[in-house]
């Protein structure tokens, strides 16, 4: 087992290096990068006003048709009029004055020491960025994942043992109706009749935790970190329940009618036997395999408009707004890191087939 770990761990690398590399180059020849935004807000801010302060007052004094002249045919759109020395000065800002095989070096070598430089448009250091949105999305990832699971796998192996009963007739329609509806649309919901003021005033409506957070004591704190948790972990949850509890259904229902089962009972096993010593380590790898891209899911794509109805500002709202924005040392920061850890989950979930079935090994494997 520990050279397999080893050989994933080996693999990670060039995983890593395709889907950058496939994704750096696919962004940067994508219009509309900060270049041209830049541009376009010079033209929206007047360009009197604006080429004085990028360029310092350089183009003061130069007639509309002058500046013209002077830009030529730029490979920027709106860019018509501009001066361009000003170009030239937005291109140095953004990192553009430099070819894009050399920027792409650059960026393969500062990732490699985790130096993911700064935003473009913030101001502040990409890592700075992420490590403050991080505990808001660790908070919804983990405890979104952690209630679904630990929900959904005793209700499917439950709805797998008394399947066609009414238990299991109601339960599958309402993980179902969970999973028709759309998240945002139950937040919203959630927050018109239980912090809107309109019926409810029960829960908080902004935030992780409250304004006089560090004034209140440690269980004090808790509770308030939790009861900020309640409506939007709801909101995310509400439709998870319905791909796991039919898997795991399906799993156990699936493993239950084989022979080996059929074996067992004849011994004289008990139900209760049969079901956690045979069955149970069986159908579990099926749930298990799926739970990387469940997590990742949860952590990080599941909960974009559950920051911004809550007011909530954690990395998927930070990755959506730098993709709106073309800020690319974000872009490629929030991808690398996502990357990197759904590898990682990836070989966890592997370890976690060895743990429950023992008869699984990965020595053999490449």
């Amino acid at each position: 087992m520990a050279a397999y770990m080893v050989r994933r761990l080996l693999l990670i690398i060039p995983t890593l290096w395709a889907i950058i590399t496939i994704n750096f180059f696919i962004v940067q020849i994508a219009p509309g990068g900060p270049v041209d935004q830049a541009i376009a807000d010079m033209q929206g801010l007047g360009q009197n006003s604006a080429v004085q302060r990028i360029s310092g007052g350089q183009s003061q004094g130069l007639g509309q048709g002058d500046r013209a002249r002077q830009s030529g045919a730029s490979a920027y759109r709106g860019a018509r009029g501009l001066d361009p020395e000003v170009i030239a000065e937005i291109e140095k800002r953004y990192g553009f004055d430099k070819p894009i095989g050399l920027r792409y070096l650059d960026m393969l070598k500062n990732y490699a020491a985790f130096n993911f430089g700064d935003s473009l448009f913030r101001g502040r250091s990409v890592l700075d960025l992420i490590v403050e949105r991080l505990p808001v999305s660790l908070s919804l990832g983990l405890w979104s994942t952690l209630i679904i699971y630990l929900v959904s796998i005793p209700l499917g192996i439950k709805k797998a043992v008394n399947n066609g009963s009414p238990f299991d007739l109601w339960t599958s329609t309402a993980v179902i109706l969970g999973n028709a509806i759309p998240s945002f649309l139950f937040a919203v919901l959630l927050v018109v009749i239980f912090s809107g003021g309109s019926f409810l005033k029960v829960f908080p409506l902004r935030g992780l935790v409250s304004v006089n957070f560090a004034e209140l004591s440690v269980p004090a704190q808790i509770l308030d970190y939790l009861w900020h948790l309640v409506l939007p972990i709801t909101a995310i949850t509400i439709g998870g329940f319905a791909t796991l509890t039919m898997l795991t259904k399906n799993s156990f229902l699936d493993e239950i009618h084989k022979q080996y089962v059929m074996t067992a009972r004849a011994k004289g096993l008990t139900e209760k036997r049969i079901l956690l010593g045979h069955v149970f380590r069986n159908a579990m790898l099926i749930v298990i395999a799926g739970f990387p891209a469940a997590f990742i899911s949860m952590f990080f794509t599941g909960s974009v408009l559950i920051e911004v109805i809550f007011s909530l500002e954690g990395l998927g709202l930070l990755g959506f707004e730098s993709t709106m924005q073309r800020d690319y040392p974000v872009i490629f920061a929030t991808l690398y890191i996502f990357t990197l850890m759904g590898l990682l989950l990836s070989l966890l979930s592997d370890v976690l087939y060895t743990i429950i079935d023992p008869r699984i090994t990965f020595e053999a494997q490449v």
